[in-house]
């Protein structure tokens, strides 16, 4: 009995996952008011099965949003051990963190859209990416690779402003100024 219980389980995991996945990407190509059956045809699954695991369209976002942000802070530790030095591991991490802003469109609009599914989601990101980057910062200035001064949570806000993409200004814009804002913050030698 079990032994079925547990395949039921695993198999309720792939399909989560896989809407998750399928949501993601419907995200970056349409937005998140993109149609629900869009979302499951990508995946896979009628669209009962995505009401039935996501309710609302805030329960989807915010799923989808939570395992990218997830992901983009489990990537600070793993970088620091991986990289030549914590700057390099910095560079890489926020080149990510650019990578996750610049393909969320709507999701400004949607976080000021009044759905109380959707609050917690921006703190969420503070709470979660915040650390991460501290993370790295920390590395930065211990290995005396970053100019004093800088702080946390207004390099994130200077990047996520630069992150701003519009009809003249689009990823690639977006990737060489914070490239630009980076090599700013690295210390002088």
């Amino acid at each position: 009995m079990s032994e079925s219980v547990g395949v039921r389980q695993a198999q309720a995991q792939r399909t989560r996952s896989a809407v998750l996945a399928a949501a993601a990407a419907i995200f970056v190509e349409q937005g998140v008011q993109a149609p629900v059956r869009d979302i499951a045809e990508r995946a896979g699954v009628g669209v009962g099965t995505i009401y039935r695991n996501f309710p609302t369209r805030a329960d989807l976002v915010t799923a989808v949003y939570r395992h990218q942000i997830d992901t983009c802070a489990a990537l600070a530790p793993r970088l620091l051990e991986e990289s030549a030095s914590p700057f390099a591991a910095l560079t890489c991490w926020v080149d990510a963190f650019v990578d996750f802003l610049v393909t969320k469109h709507g999701l400004g609009a949607a976080l000021g859209s009044g759905d109380p599914g959707l609050e917690n989601l921006h703190a969420l990101m503070l709470d979660t990416l915040l650390p991460a980057c501290a993370t790295l910062l920390d590395a930065c200035t211990a290995a005396d690779e970053l100019s004093p001064g800088i702080t946390t949570y207004t390099l994130m806000r200077a990047i996520g402003n630069l992150c701003i993409t519009g009809p003249d200004y689009d990823q690639a814009d977006a990737k060489h100024m914070v490239a630009t804002l980076l090599a700013g913050c690295r210390r002088k030698a």
